[in-house]
């Protein structure tokens, strides 16, 4: 494995890991317009805490994926062929939240309800099958020799899928219950703040059941027992860290450590799947390693050219946007603002 094939599988990782803290509290805001609104100014309040930025985090995803196409083209044909109907459903969630925003600031009164219903169900189906397509992929997919995958119905919906699909979701409601309290004002906050303590009661069960089921139906404590223990660990103590700071009513210590909850979990998928980025449940032979998968070498130094020159620039547009709409939202929208 050369250093750059290292560097752009890191990459990859920390596109994805950018990916769920930025997109995974617009899921939870989602939502939220349902599991937290009690009337429909408060469902434009949430809505205006993300409308500025929401797009924007859904590019990381675009990245991500444009990422893996060009640095790691085996892992992405075998990942996007054999999840092709998963992804399609990741892809239906969404455009349907998506249009959500423009056609609930444009409809009448008694059609809002149903494109608040479009981004509650599309803000549920992306983290949920995220869950199922990463968990159901560090288990070993039935991946033949030539990377072609051969799956059946519970090769992805298994009980192990399904706690992981459960679970980015809910990490992903509390993100969002987190960034809620930090960014609205009135009684909406406190309710976010209280909701999210009763959830963490419930999110500590999960972990212990994700950690039994990672135990037994992965082979990552076999092959990186102190990595994997590691961010097991500081998984727990930042959600305990994040249950404390809401209770504190510390706001934004809530919300870091949240979001750095999904930064750790993707870190111990990525931890776990080192050296390789597929792994065949047929024989280990047939797993796909970094150092098979990836791009030529002059590729891997011209995308890394590219991303020292342009990513800088990136990263301080994107501060700058959270920067300018950094103030608490605590009006009702006006109608046909695109939100």
């Amino acid at each position: 494995m050369s250093p750059l094939q290292f560097i752009w599988f890191l990459l990859i990782g920390v596109l994805f890991a950018g990916f769920f803290f930025l997109e995974g509290f617009d899921f939870g805001v989602g939502m939220a317009t349902k599991g937290l609104a009690v009337n429909e100014q408060e469902k434009d309040q949430l809505i205006a805490t993300i409308g500025p930025v929401w797009d924007g985090n859904e590019v990381w995803l675009i990245t991500a994926g444009g990422a893996m196409f060009a640095s790691f083209p085996f892992w992405y044909s075998a990942l996007f062929s054999g999840y092709y109907l998963l992804f399609f459903i990741i892809l239906v969630g969404l455009i349907i939240r998506g249009v959500s925003f423009e056609f609930k600031a444009q409809s009448l009164d008694h059609k809002k309800g149903l494109w608040e219903a479009a981004l509650v169900l599309g803000s549920l189906i992306v983290p949920f099958f995220f869950g199922v397509v990463f968990i159901s992929m560090i288990q070993g997919m039935p991946l033949d020799a030539k990377g072609n995958m051969s799956a059946s119905f519970t090769d992805y919906i298994n009980w192990f899928s399904v706690v992981g699909g459960v679970a980015v979701t809910l990490l992903s409601y509390l993100h969002g219950l987190n960034y809620i309290a930090l960014k609205t004002t009135g009684p909406i906050r406190q309710r976010a703040k209280n909701q999210a303590s009763m959830f963490y009661w419930i999110l500590y069960v999960g972990l212990v059941i994700f950690a039994i089921l990672m135990y037994f139906k992965t082979d990552f404590f076999a092959v990186h027992f102190a990595a994997t223990l590691g961010l097991l660990v500081l998984i727990v103590l930042l959600t305990v860290g994040a249950h404390i700071s809401v209770m504190k009513s510390k706001e934004m210590p809530a919300f870091l450590a949240s979001g750095l909850t999904f930064v750790a979990l993707v870190a111990l998928l990525f931890t776990g799947l080192f050296p390789r980025v597929m792994i065949s449940s047929i024989s280990p032979k047939y797993d796909l390693l970094i150092s098979t998968a990836s791009s030529s070498p002059y590729t891997l130094k011209v995308m890394t050219i590219v991303v020292c020159v342009f990513l800088p620039f990136v990263l301080a547009y994107i501060g700058w946007t959270y920067y300018i709409f950094h103030e608490r939202i605590s009006h009702r929208p006006e109608t046909g603002s695109g939100y």
